[in-house]
């Protein structure tokens, strides 16, 4: 078998990662050697491989769903933004420079469609289907010529394509027609079909609608996902809830002792592996959330400054806000405060910035003793290390270089009293290191907060991968599916008028 498929959406968020996952757990538990693959990918929640290349968090947990190690081949582009105009690229795990959007798709990325089929073709010599994911819409008429992540890499691979669709925001059936309505006659002949994602509600008020659109376009839908609370793991483009929302709209767990812990995470701009996050909200009894305001300070127990792809710029929010002094007042009062890549580089004395910013010298908080200079080349590690005597793994992924020139040692960072820091992303995901960290966080907040001692965060996302399989398994025409995984589009598929324009 060499098969392969490409997962499309009719929209960004229509739930393309998590149904590629799905589909990649269902293909591993049939015996088949899977791997995930997204030729470009924009999102500032990244992930280290074991070699030390750069790739989405998207497509790590991907590899989960498929038993495999990631590599850089499964995201040979990934764009980091930086502002609302530019990004940096990343390519084949390294970053090569900035550019703006418009220099990207005015000539760089229809460049990198090489790279992308190289890599693409690496992994089908590799492993008996590659699951792809898309990007965005595939019928994004005014970027096709330079497309390489939707059908221009479906064409130059001959991928069949299935088109995902969030029923749940309405307007499915106009968005399924739409989609192909717009796309070339070549690329319409290799649209196999749909799949219904979010659905809520009894299937058979939604069959006459199926039907009518398989006879608009003569395309199968190939199932119906109901909606499930807490699957969105490791998503791409911001966060997956909404700002003071709870961590993956889940409801919290009793706690083991008698009390809560209440942890506040600066919604601080350009936010970078929001994810480090997960592993606490998993915990029973803690409760997660983001905040923007200095009063959501005054509850919480632990405050995170979580990981930012602009340093000098959630400096700066951080002061505009009045979240500055409000952690500088924790500090003060002994209470504890977690700051984590760029986090921690905020909380130190000062910052030489000439890469990221180019704002040169700028003061930080000055709340733990260390001093970050930028360098040009990117730290990307998978360190291992002991703290509070547990062993903890973690990745690291930054251009700032902290010297750390006091406090006890933490990590690659430091601690002083209960205001901690570190670069290491992914550390509370180690079960026996977050167990003691959130002892220590709970005795300095007074809280009588128990951590479960049988808490597996990997477990737990073992968990999550197996419920996107059994929805694929049990609510996908998986027949059907594995043929076209196996043998491509269905020949003879009608084109529906009009097609993309000239």
């Amino acid at each position: 078998m060499n098969g392969g498929l490409l997962v499309a959406g009719t929209t960004s968020d229509a739930g393309k990662s998590v149904v590629t996952a799905g589909i990649c757990r269902w293909l591993v538990r049939q015996g088949v050697k899977v791997a995930p693959f997204k030729a470009q990918n924009m999102s500032l929640n990244s992930f280290v491989t074991r070699e030390g290349a750069e790739i989405g968090r998207a497509q790590a947990m991907q590899a989960q769903a498929c038993r495999v190690e990631p590599t850089a081949l499964m995201n040979p582009v990934l764009l980091k933004p930086g502002g609302e105009r530019s990004s940096q690229v990343v390519l084949l795990g390294k970053p090569v420079g900035e550019m703006t959007a418009r220099g990207y798709h005015g000539g760089r990325q229809e460049r990198l469609l090489g790279t992308v089929l190289d890599s693409l073709a690496e992994l089908r010599g590799a492993y008996d289907a590659v699951i792809c994911e898309g990007a965005g819409s595939p019928a994004e008429i005014n970027l096709r010529r330079t497309d390489i992540v939707n059908m221009g890499i479906a064409r130059g691979a001959g991928l069949p394509v299935l088109i995902v669709g969030d029923i749940d925001r309405g307007g499915v059936f106009a968005s399924f027609f739409g989609t192909v309505a717009l796309l070339a006659p070549e690329d319409q002949a290799l649209v196999a079909g749909f799949l219904v994602n979010k659905f809520r509600g009894d299937v058979s008020l939604l069959e006459p609608g199926l039907d009518m659109l398989h006879g608009l376009t003569g395309r199968r839908t190939y199932g119906v996902l109901p909606f499930r609370h807490g699957l969105g793991i490791d998503e791409e483009d911001g966060l997956r809830v909404s700002l003071r929302g709870t961590v993956r709209e889940s409801v919290v767990a009793p706690p083991v002792g008698e009390d809560v812990l209440r942890v506040a995470v600066c919604a601080v701009p350009l936010m970078s592996n929001f994810t480090d996050v997960d592993a606490l909200a998993a915990e029973p009894g803690v409760v997660v959330r983001f905040v923007d305001r200095p009063e959501e300070l005054a509850d919480a127990d632990l405050v995170i400054v979580p990981g930012t792809r602009g340093t000098v710029r959630a400096l700066e929010w951080l002061r505009e806000r009045g979240l500055a002094d409000g952690i500088a007042r924790r500090v003060a009062e002994g209470r504890p405060v977690l700051g984590v890549c760029g986090g921690f580089q905020l909380l130190g004395e000062h910052i030489e910035d000439d890469v990221e910013s180019r704002a040169g010298h700028v003061e930080g908080l000055g709340l733990l003793p260390v001093r970050v200079r930028f360098a040009r080349e990117k730290t990307l590690t998978r360190p291992v290390r002991e703290a509070l005597g547990e062993r903890v793994e973690g990745y690291e992924i930054h251009h700032g270089v902290a010297e750390v020139l006091g406090g006890a040692p933490f990590l690659d960072g430091c601690r002083v009293g209960q205001t901690w820091g570190t670069h290491w992303h992914g550390s509370l995901e180690s079960d026996g290191f977050r167990r003691a960290f959130l002892r220590e966080v709970a005795a300095a907040a007074g809280r009588r907060f128990v951590p479960a001692p049988d808490t597996s965060f990997a477990a737990l996302r073992e968990e999550q991968l197996d419920r996107l399989g059994d929805l694929i398994e049990q609510h996908a025409d998986t027949d059907a599916l594995w043929r076209l995984i196996e043998s491509g589009a269905p020949s003879g598929l009608p084109f529906v008028p009009p097609g993309a324009p000239a």
